[in-house]
């Protein structure tokens, strides 16, 4: 096919049910790019978007002559359910666009895959589908999601192949953007595919979805799925979902798409998700107290001749829905005396504020929350010394970010007792060494460094901490992985690890 037209959109957050609700403008402080310019960002050389459009439209541009039809892509940090008329509004956008745009060649949708609104427990799924009403079943449509993605039947029955992410930290964002322009070239070329979804009864708790070898029976899977070498397979996505997410849909599933063999695919399938089926007790996190972590802190900030340790404030992770600014690790710190600690990042804008007000040097009472006061964002208040400013901004150098650009807004490094506390105004999670760097701070210096973040930190941090000096702290939090502490109502009961289970069945869905 010659010069294919190919539109390009996507509506992309993790909705943590118990969080506040996220708003417009949670997406613009993040990415909300339409028209020309989401293309300019694709094509940055360091985009604000997610990598996967900027992978999809390189691969494109290499395969040859195309016209990319680029509508909207809005992207916000994990929050709350979605406004649902921001997202009605959205959704106008991409079918405005669409049939302005008609006819089509085919569609790429890049989105997260585990958004709700106020109102919509599967708004990904009816996005889906709106774009499918309006191009047809005869164009090509397919959808690159996140491996925390809750994953709807009427998602899988819209596009022709889903492509989830197969790492976890998040390093592999571009592999499956280019992934998903090469499926879309073969159908463009009249393939069709055969598919084969499974959803298990488990919804395990973020950090037992980690995919390094011999981190649990989710990473099995993912290395099982990889290791199959058939031409017959084109694509095979193991989705861990995500519980806060508390929908109908919640659960461990498994996508199967082949070039044709109905049969294969239900087989491939099924012996996916037996061996982590029997498997399923290691899904039940096993974590540090705070006391425990505490006197890590202690004991690396008083003999230097042990090893650093980095603990990972799990329970408060931006990139979850946590608000990045619950106190009870850093009083704990600061009530056991711990020193040459640091940590970071937490979000509170006025705090910011005060201290780029008062000036480099400053001594003053930081009052920690006297903003936002949401579910665990207890205010408190210390001494507290200015050491540096900075503006937030910048381009991130391993892991996740590596090599996107991010703002954190204004930005404070402040000294409170013994920990060096980096204070910034835009929401993020604390997965990139810069966010450190960038006031100066010398990780490989630090006895205790203290991370808001469930475990996109592992692929950045690493060149510090290897895997034995690293601790999830079992804190208050809106992301704790101890799921019995919230109320769900509306995920799919029994399930792992909340209720015990000993037999389950797979009812594998075949779509052709």
């Amino acid at each position: 096919m010659s010069n294919p037209r190919i539109a390009i959109l996507g509506f992309a957050i993790e909705s943590n049910r118990f969080a506040p609700v996220s708003t417009r403008a949670d997406f613009v402080d993040r990415a909300y790019l339409a028209g020309s310019a989401l293309l300019a960002d694709a094509r940055a050389a360091a985009p604000a978007m997610t990598p996967e459009i900027p992978a999809f439209v390189r691969r494109m541009d290499a395969n040859g002559p195309w016209t990319p039809v680029p509508i909207l892509f809005a992207n916000a940090e994990s929050g709350g359910p979605v406004d649902h008329a921001f997202f009605m509004e959205t959704l106008a956008i991409f079918e405005r666009g669409l049939r302005a745009a008609l006819p089509l060649d085919a569609v790429y949708i890049c989105e997260h895959g585990a958004a709700i609104t106020t109102e919509e427990d599967d708004p990904d799924g009816l996005v889906f589908e709106r774009v499918r009403s309006i191009v047809g079943s005869s164009v090509p449509v397919v959808a690159t999601i996140d491996l925390h993605a809750n994953v709807s039947d009427r998602m899988v029955d819209a596009v022709d192949t889903l492509v989830s992410y197969r790492r976890n930290p998040h390093t592999d964002m571009a592999e499956r953007g280019t992934e998903a322009a090469e499926i879309l070239i073969e159908l463009m070329h009249g393939a069709r595919f055969c598919v084969a979804h499974v959803r298990m009864p488990v919804c395990a708790p973020p950090t037992q979805l980690l995919t390094a070898p011999g981190t649990g029976p989710y990473a099995d899977m993912i290395r099982q799925a990889e290791a199959l070498d058939d031409p017959r397979i084109v694509n095979v996505s193991v989705v861990g979902g995500f519980a806060f997410g508390d929908t109908p849909k919640n659960g461990l599933t498994v996508i199967v798409s082949t070039r044709g063999d109905a049969g294969f695919a239900r087989q491939t399938a099924e012996a996916l998700v037996m061996p982590a089926w029997i498997g399923r007790a290691a899904f039940t996190p096993e974590l540090t107290s705070v006391d425990e972590a505490v006197a890590l802190a202690r004991a690396a900030g008083e003999d230097h001749a042990l090893p650093p340790v980095l603990l990972a404030d799990v329970a408060d992770n931006p990139g979850g829905g946590g608000r990045g600014n619950t106190p009870f690790l850093l009083q704990a710190l600061l009530r056991a005396g711990v020193r040459d600690a640091v940590l970071g990042v937490v979000t509170d804008p006025q705090l910011s504020a005060q201290a780029h007000a008062l000036g480099v040097g400053a001594e003053f009472t930081a009052h920690f929350n006297r903003g936002e006061r949401t579910a665990y964002s207890e205010a408190f208040s210390a001494p507290a010394t200015v050491l540096r400013l900075h503006s937030g901004q910048g381009v991130g150098r391993r892991g996740q970010l590596a090599g996107c650009s991010f703002n954190l807004g204004p930005s404070a490094l402040l000294r409170v007792g013994g920990v060096q506390v980096v204070v910034i105004t835009n929401r993020h999670q604390c997965h990139e060494p810069v966010f450190f760097e960038m006031f100066g701070i010398d990780i490989a210096a630090a006895h205790t460094v203290v991370v808001k973040s469930r475990g996109h930190f592992r692929a950045a941090f690493d060149e510090f901490f290897g895997p034995e000096q690293i601790f999830s702290v079992d804190a208050p939090g809106l992301t704790s992985p101890v799921l019995s502490s919230f109320d769900f109502r509306r995920l799919p009961r029994p399930v792992v690890p909340l209720d015990t289970m000993t037999e389950w069945t797979p009812h594998i869905r075949l779509l052709s």
